[in-house]
Formats: C-alpha cells, sequence, structure tokens
C-alpha cells in the first residue's frame, strides 16, 4: 500500500489567547487524500487550530511543519473579499473570458454556488454577507490547491447548495486534502473520513464522519466510565437515533456498529409520537394554524398563491424551498406579523405561538441585564410537557450556559451565544406552537444535540425552516416545499424527494469533474459495483473472525488454569486480531470507492 503524502504536521502545538490556552501541546497531521471535519463547541478552538495548520497564525510553542511547495486554500470567516473586486474579478482574476469559460469544471462551480446569478460584473460591495461568501467559496473551489481548509462553508448555503458541495468535494482529485469546520452533521457525514474533536486545549481524532464519530465517542466514554451521566445519556440518545436512521445513515462499518451496540440497547426511540400528539391534544384543542386559499404579495411579487394547509396538535414540519421563495414570509402569516392579500388564517383559540426569527429576539433584551436575569424575567420555570420541568437556570444549562456564563451580561454574548438565549427566552414563554426560522445558525454540535434532546419531549406543535439537513431529519416527520411558483408541496420522500425535483426542473446535467479532471461515468459505475462486491466479501470474513474471536475467548476463559494451553491461545488470538485489523482497513478502503 503506497503511503499517502505528508502535507502538514503539528507537534506539541500550543496556543493561548489571553489567559486561555486552547491549543495545548497538539500533536496532528494532515496527508493527501483526508477529508477531516473539525468538531467542538464554540469558542473552544476550532478556528485557532485552522489558523496555527495554515500558518496564519503562529504557534505559541511547539512545531508546525508543511511540505515544500504545498498549495493551501483557506476560508475564513471574517475576510471578505475587497468590495470594489467583481465577482469575475475574485473568482477567476484577469483570466481572459475564453480560457476559463470553456472549463467545464469551473461553470459547474459557478453553477452550483449559484455565483452565475449574481451577475459576474457586479462589485462585490453590492452584495449580501452570503452572497460574498458564496463569491468567495467559489474562487478557492475554481483555484488549485493541494490543501483546502474550510471554516463553516455551509453558513448562507441552502439545502441544494450543501448539497452540491457535499458532491463536489467528494469528487475532488485523491491527491487533494481537505479540513473543514462545520457545525452541519449531514454534512461530516456526506464528505468527511475522519473526524477532530477540540476540547478543552486537546484535539481527539477519530475515524469516519459524523455517525462514526459519535459511536467512536460514545464507547469512549462508556470505557472511561465518564462520571457525566447527563452528557453520556445525550450521546447514547444520539447514538441510537443514528442507527434508526434510513441506511445511507448507518452504512457504517458493521464491526464499529456491533461493537456499541451494548450502549443503544435498552434506549427507546427519541420521541413517542402517539404519547405527544395525545397530550398536544388536550394542550391546543383540534383547530392549531390553518390557512385557507391564502395569498401574500411583497413588493409587487405574488410569494404564496392560495396555500391552503392545515398544522394540527403534535404537528412537526419542515418547510425547505429556494431562495426568495417564501419561507419566512410563510411563518410570519402563521404567526400574525403579515395578512394575506386573499384567503383566511385561522388560528385556534389555545394556541400560544412563538417564532424565533433569524433576527433574534434577545436583541430586544436590557444588554445591561445578567443573562439568568433576562430570562427569569419571562419565568423562572418552564413546563416541557409529560411531567418535565425545569427551571430557568436549567434550561440554560441544557442550551450551553454554564453557571458562570448565566452570570455574564447579555451585552457581552457573541452573535451564538445571542441566539441560544433567544431561543430559551421563546421556550420560557411555554408556547404550545413553536416556529424557528434557521434555529441551527451559530449553534455548535453538543447545543444542537442538547436542543433536539429538549424537543423530543415537547408536546406542541412545530414548523422549522433550515437548511440543516440533520437537524430536519432529527426532530422533524413531514417535510413540505416552496419551488417559488407559489404553491406549497408535501413530500412524503422528505429532502431527498426535495433534491430530486429542483434537479427535475433544472433538466438533465451530468456533473463535471472539477477542474476537467476524473473518470468518465462508466469507469466511476464499474469501480462502485466492484467496491460493493468487495465490501461484501470484507463483510463475510469479518464476521467469521468476530465468531472465531469469541470462540477462542470463551476457550481461553475457561482453560485459564492451563499455562500452555492459555499462551498458545493467546497467540492464537493474537493472530486473529492482526488479521481482522488488516480486514478492517481494507473495508475502509473499498468503502471509499463507493462514495
Amino acid at each position: 500500500m503506497a503511503i499517502p503524502r505528508n502535507l502538514v504536521n503539528l507537534e506539541a502545538v500550543t496556543k493561548a489567547w489571553g489567559t486561555k490556552v486552547l491549543l495545548d501541546a497538539v500533536t496532528l497531521g494532515v496527508n493527501a487524500g483526508d477529508r477531516i471535519g473539525v468538531v467542538g463547541r464554540n469558542g473552544g478552538g476550532k478556528t485557532t487550530l485552522l489558523e496555527v495548520l495554515t500558518g496564519l497564525e503562529p504557534a505559541d510553542g511547539g512545531r508546525v511543519t508543511h511540505a515544500r511547495d504545498l498549495r493551501i486554500a483557506t476560508l475564513r470567516q471574517n475576510a471578505p473579499p475587497p468590495a470594489t473586486a467583481t465577482v469575475r474579478e475574485v473568482v477567476v482574476g484577469d483570466a481572459p473570458e475564453h480560457a476559463w469559460a470553456g472549463d467545464a469544471g469551473i461553470r459547474a462551480v459557478l453553477d452550483g454556488l449559484g455565483v452565475h446569478g449574481l451577475g459576474l460584473d457586479t462589485p462585490v460591495g453590492n452584495l449580501s454577507g452570503g452572497q460574498r461568501r458564496r463569491v468567495e467559496l467559489a474562487s478557492l473551489l475554481v483555484a488549485g490547491s493541494d490543501l483546502l481548509v474550510l471554516d463553516e462553508p455551509t453558513n448562507h448555503l441552502d439545502v441544494e447548495g450543501i448539497d452540491w458541495l457535499a458532491g463536489h468535494l467528494r469528487a475532488r482529485p485523491a491527491s487533494t486534502a481537505l479540513v473543514v469546520v462545520t457545525h452541519d452533521r449531514w454534512f461530516l457525514d456526506a464528505v468527511c473520513t475522519g473526524t477532530w474533536e477540540v476540547a478543552r486545549g486537546q484535539v481527539a481524532a477519530y475515524e469516519g464522519g459524523y455517525a462514526a464519530y459519535v459511536l467512536a465517542r460514545a464507547e469512549r466514554e462508556r470505557q472511561a466510565a465518564s462520571a457525566d451521566a447527563r452528557h453520556r445519556n445525550l450521546l447514547r440518545k444520539e447514538l441510537a437515533w443514528l442507527r434508526r436512521g434510513p441506511p445511507a445513515r448507518t452504512s457504517k462499518p458493521k464491526f464499529r456498529i456491533d461493537a456499541a451496540n451494548a450502549l443503544i440497547e435498552h434506549e427507546p426511540p427519541p420521541r413517542d409520537e402517539v404519547a405527544l400528539r395525545t397530550f398536544a391534544m388536550t394542550r391546543l384543542g383540534r383547530t392549531v394554524l390553518e390557512a385557507e386559499d391564502a395569498s401574500v404579495e411583497l413588493g409587487g411579487r405574488r410569494l404564496l398563491d392560495r396555500v391552503t394547509w392545515r398544522l394540527g396538535p403534535g404537528d412537526r414540519v419542515d418547510v425547505v424551498g429556494v431562495n426568495g421563495s417564501g419561507k419566512t414570509t410563510l411563518l410570519r402569516l402563521l404567526t400574525g406579523g403579515i395578512e394575506p392579500v386573499a384567503g383566511r388564517v385561522v388560528r385556534g383559540r389555545t394556541v400560544r405561538p412563538a417564532l424565533l426569527a433569524q433576527e433574534s429576539s434577545a436583541d430586544r433584551l436590557d444588554p445591561g441585564h445578567r443573562v439568568l436575569e433576562a430570562l427569569e424575567r419571562v419565568a423562572q420555570r418552564v413546563d416541557l410537557g409529560k411531567g418535565r420541568e425545569v427551571t430557568a437556570s436549567q434550561l440554560l444549562e441544557q442550551l450551553g450556559f454554564t453557571g458562570e456564563q448565566q452570570r455574564s451580561r447579555v451585552g457581552d454574548l457573541s452573535g451564538g451565544e445571542r441566539r441560544r438565549l433567544a431561543l430559551a427566552v421563546e421556550l420560557v414563554g411555554e408556547p404550545n406552537v413553536l416556529l424557528l426560522d434557521e434555529p441551527a445558525n451559530d449553534l455548535d454540535i453538543d447545543t444542537l444535540t442538547a436542543l433536539e434532546d429538549l424537543l423530543d419531549s415537547w408536546p406542541g406543535t412545530l414548523v422549522v425552516v433550515s437548511h440543516d439537513r440533520y437537524f430536519v431529519e432529527r426532530v422533524c416527520g413531514r417535510v413540505v416545499a416552496l419551488f417559488g411558483d407559489g404553491r406549497l408541496t408535501d413530500l412524503p420522500g422528505g429532502i431527498d424527494e426535495y433534491l430530486r425535483r429542483l434537479r427535475a426542473r433544472a433538466g438533465p446535467a451530468a456533473p463535471a469533474p472539477p477542474n476537467g479532471s476524473g473518470p468518465g461515468p462508466g469507469a466511476d459505475g464499474r469501480a462502485a459495483r466492484e467496491a460493493r462486491k468487495t465490501l461484501a466479501r470484507l463483510e463475510r470474513k469479518l464476521e467469521r473472525l468476530a465468531d472465531r474471536q469469541g470462540a477462542i475467548e470463551a476457550e481461553l476463559a475457561a482453560k485459564a488454569a492451563d499455562y500452555t494451553e492459555a499462551v498458545r491461545l493467546a497467540a492464537e488470538l493474537d493472530a486473529v486480531l492482526a488479521e481482522k485489523a488488516e480486514v478492517e482497513e481494507a473495508w475502509l478502503e473499498a468503502a471509499e470507492l463507493t462514495g
């Protein structure tokens, strides 16, 4: 097996900001072909790790080495392109049009990120923050690089944009490497083959994407007998959800799944849908929110055209749609923020709605108040349903505010922290209809997991607008879509069906390999078929080895008193474990070829 080229090495690297040590004697490396996702709490050091890795920030201690002539392309959170430059200049520089317009890879990037629609001669300064971000991302993807480092690339991308980006990154040449910070768990699973968790100054490395990371992390914490029982329970619940999810999410190595089954053997489903709906009926009655032939016009444009939609007690619905199709408008219509120009909206007499808008409701709080004080001014306790009642302080802790942070002033909070506080403010008001507009923005994975745990037992009606596919699949049971034609379309097949319908509307288009390189579709199909056959053969072999391992271990336990026999069995067990490790490595290589 060829040894992959090493691109970057960190040796005992230390980095601090003020008195806080973000990286403490960290040693790790990046090889050609690696696709690594970086996860961790906000403020835990993820961005700092990227900056040290790429040389944008010097390490306080230790050594960072780069391969000779290494080409690094970096997407940073707060480094927008020059406002006076045009979109064309940022993406392709001064290259003549005939040089790049004929490149299928460049055209695919411009179309996939929606950059063509912005106008190539538009000054970057005239674009919104999200549009500038897409332009900068496009410029990095069309440029040649050995290492692509992306800090929150899915921010400001919609569901179809994230789906396209995942496919593009998977198709990049095997000689390139990727390191990406993201809270989008679907994206981590779709793209990454390794995960780094940054926490308490250390970086723990795991094989696989998000599902494999959760499995390995839960198993590691079980073996370490962690004292944090609540956190372990959340991990087990998350693992149980992953194992019960669609086959695409659970197509992980069987030998790893089997190793973690004991963690979730008695874990109940995330939600008892029947019990929640029954309880919701007692709180809401039969009528919740009903739009009847409702039409909405904004700026002379009809966004919603004779929409009829009925939300019942306990419904959990995700609203997806193309940009500008009216998703936020639909939420405002349901809550009475705007009135229809035709038709009507009926709201049940017992309905108490709460809308978490993209503009944070925490911005309306007094910046001089302490975090806990701001929440207790609304309510000191909150009923989460089914007998679950928590104090304001406990709710804040579940959403990531430690005891010390609860004493912080609202005016000193970051954007993500204010977003979390806004959500807590809505929850303590005990609404029975909750409408969330991009709730996953600025929330780290641990906080998202805690939010999902809260919503699991929340017995009201839930409507979500989000580009976070994982969050949507985790908390919602139904998907509806706005395709820009003013109609609301029910999608029994969920987001996968939404993406299929979008592709059908756009017409047939074969995805071009980046920069015009890569094998044709026929070669891809043959390689994938062969890889699937190899996977099946290796899985059968792993099962036989696992059976043999179990038999040897049982025989070893029975003959522990016989020294000679015990030595023979121990040697045989070592040989089986070594062969098993080789087969597992071969399984991982074959799995890569299946995508």
